[in-house]
């Protein structure tokens, strides 16, 4: 995946993350397949590098260096969402595994951070609200504050294509 845009990773990260799931429901664990199984994924791209992904930080320096190159900047967030489907569904969607299908969206929304003192770049560390969230933060958290949705959904920088959620409320409704 190095090496090819974030919408390509981030998509290929959802269809890892949907095998990965179909893999679960081999287990003799799962009494009773469900309808329908949603995945998703996330990566905010570099402001400078369509081909530079930031996923979630794996410390507080990995995540201080995010947050200050997005400081003052608009950057990509994408997001990718899978609703699978068993084999019995006989839907049209790209085939999986298994027989499951799926139905793919992957979209992304465009943010611009407010320029981040150092006071308040260490106070969002101290926080931790960066802890499992690509490119550091969390719009829905104290980080909503610093940003502005300039393009797209919210529901996209929070994590889910919003394109799969219309999709989903129409099949449950």
């Amino acid at each position: 995946m190095i090496g090819e845009e974030v919408r390509i990773q981030v998509e290929q990260a959802c269809l890892s993350k949907a095998r990965a799931a179909i893999s679960e429901m081999r287990s003799p664990d799962i009494v009773e397949i469900p309808d329908f199984v949603v995945v998703a994924d996330t990566l905010v791209e570099d402001p400078d590098d369509p081909l530079v992904p930031f996923g979630k930080p794996r410390g507080k320096s990995e995540a201080a260096s995010m947050l200050l190159r997005l400081s003052g900047r608009r950057h990509r967030v994408w997001s990718s969402t899978a609703i699978l489907h068993p084999p019995y569904a006989k839907n049209a969607e790209i085939e999986i595994l298994d027989g499951w299908t799926a139905g793919v969206w992957t979209e992304y929304s465009i943010v611009e951070f407010e320029e981040l003192d150092d006071d308040r770049t260490v106070w969002l560390i101290g926080s931790e609200s960066w802890i499992g969230k690509a490119g550091g933060y969390d719009i829905g958290d104290e980080e909503g504050a610093s940003l502005v949705l300039v393009e797209g959904q919210k529901v996209t920088v929070l994590g889910f294509a919003s394109g799969a959620i219309d999709h989903l409320v129409r099949m449950i409704s």
